[in-house]
């Protein structure tokens, strides 16, 4: 294949200035070549087809075996993938470049995946009255038989009044992991709740300092791992109305959690996927997070590298006497294009990818069912996880806490602009709570968002 058919995400975009006149009327097609009117086939402004021309993919590293995939399934298909950062870690990639190719009138690719749970709040959104960039799929675009196949759930954070504006990719629900080795070395068991994890943190750092029981260095860890799984309202919303309360009892043990668990050295403050975390992840005991951890950090040969039967997994933390809840990291997002001029390619391609039992969920546990049935299956029978694999993640699945919003912005940036550094300095999250909530406050009110 060309350089130019994996060229980076870098591209110059060409900003037209657009009369009202012109602009308008690209709003009513959609796109060139359109038309005004709904196409009853897909449910939206469509443009003119061309089902000859190229589709372009924006996706990430770690998605680029599934788009590979699908070109040796449908050599018919002619596609032309743009490797990014999948919006990871708030980075707004997505929406950055979509917002440009809105102002120019042209450049918007045909679909494109993102990390983030909440890209489908403003991807579903008409921009500065051109058409929202994301398709609606259930108005006519997909069949119900093939949109009832994900697992329960799993289309939530893409559905926006009732319609479905894109797919998920895999699941991502948080879990317990566990150095089967280290355990048994050690005398410990799993803790199954949260005081069993504090207290083993405790026991942990009076008899074998040095040794860890997870990070809070990524902003998706102390948020997502711990907050969302701990049922605290820091990042929530109620129509137009953001509220985050880390005065809540809810918060304020996670927040007293964290800190215990920093100030007694079994919560580092590395990136899991830093080399500083490597250097170190044979003294990992065990830790909270989610699905994806199974590929992308214990069988990864540049991270921990786990060996089979090292590691395993159980069902995921709570706090004792509450709900059985957890927290949720990511599961990528697939989203349509409402100006594809090639609407079936794109239709072909997204119904390959999420659920062809090959490449289905690629980067976690699928979020359609009959694939992530299978996987589950075989993971299992790998007998490469301690424990009972299956249930840890099914049980993990269907147990994500529905308090956590999804707003057009992300609660990654207030936590790695607030809490990184401060942890750095020396700093308790109880010290810097009030900071962090207002920053996750304005960051609100600038998305657009009453705060409640």
């Amino acid at each position: 294949m060309s350089s130019q058919h994996r060229r980076p995400f870098v591209r110059a975009t060409r900003i037209l200035a657009v009369t009202a006149s012109v602009a308008v009327a690209g709003v009513l097609a959609g796109c060139a070549g359109g038309t005004a009117e709904v196409n009853p086939e897909y449910g939206f402004v469509t443009a003119e087809q061309d089902p000859d021309s190229t589709i372009t993919i924006w996706a990430d590293a770690t998605r680029q075996p599934a788009v590979e995939a699908f070109e040796a399934a449908h050599p018919e298909v002619k596609v032309d993938l743009v490797v990014d950062d999948g919006s990871a870690n708030g980075s707004a990639t997505f929406q950055t470049k979509i917002a440009l190719a809105d102002q120019a009138g042209e450049g918007w690719p045909d679909v494109v995946f993102s990390t983030q749970t909440n890209d489908a709040s403003w991807a579903a959104k008409e921009n500065n009255g051109v058409q929202a960039f994301a398709a609606p799929l259930n108005k006519g675009f997909f069949d119900e038989d093939y949109l009832s196949g994900f697992t329960p759930g799993a289309l939530d954070p893409v559905t926006v009044d009732g319609t479905v504006y894109g797919l998920r990719n895999d699941l991502a629900p948080v879990l317990f992991w566990y150095n089967k080795q280290l355990l048994d070395q050690f005398g410990y068991e799993v803790p199954a709740t949260w005081e069993d994890y504090i207290a083993l943190s405790d026991k942990l750092a009076a008899e074998h300092p040095d040794y860890f029981l997870g990070s809070v260095g990524d902003s998706f860890s102390g948020t997502y791992i711990y907050y969302w799984s701990g049922a605290a309202p820091i990042f929530t919303l109620d129509g137009d109305t953001f509220s985050s309360d880390l005065s809540d009892p809810n918060s304020q043990r996670v927040t007293d959690m964290i800190d215990h668990m920093v100030g007694n050295g079994t919560l580092v403050q590395d990136s899991f996927f830093g080399a500083d975390f490597v250097a170190k992840s044979d003294h990992l005991v065990a830790t909270p997070g989610p699905a994806w951890f199974s590929g992308a950090l214990f069988q990864n040969p540049d991270s921990v590298n786990a060996q089979p039967g090292q590691w395993g997994t159980s069902v995921p933390l709570y706090w004792d006497g509450d709900d059985k809840v957890t927290g949720n990291v990511g599961g990528g997002m697939w989203y349509a294009s409402s100006h594809s001029k090639n609407l079936e390619a794109v239709k072909t391609f997204l119904e390959f990818v999420t659920t062809d039992k090959a490449t289905a969920g690629t980067g976690g546990l699928p979020a359609y069912q009959s694939a992530a049935d299978t996987w589950l299956a075989d993971q299992a029978s790998s007998g490469f996880y301690d424990g009972d694999f299956e249930t840890a993640m099914s049980t993990a699945a269907s147990s994500v806490w529905s308090g956590w919003g999804y707003p057009n912005f992300s609660v990654e940036t207030a936590y790695a602009k607030i809490i990184i550094p401060g942890l750095a300095e020396g700093k308790t999250i109880a010290d810097m709570a009030e900071e962090w909530q207002t920053e996750m406050e304005n960051e609100a009110q600038v998305a657009g968002y009453k705060v409640g």
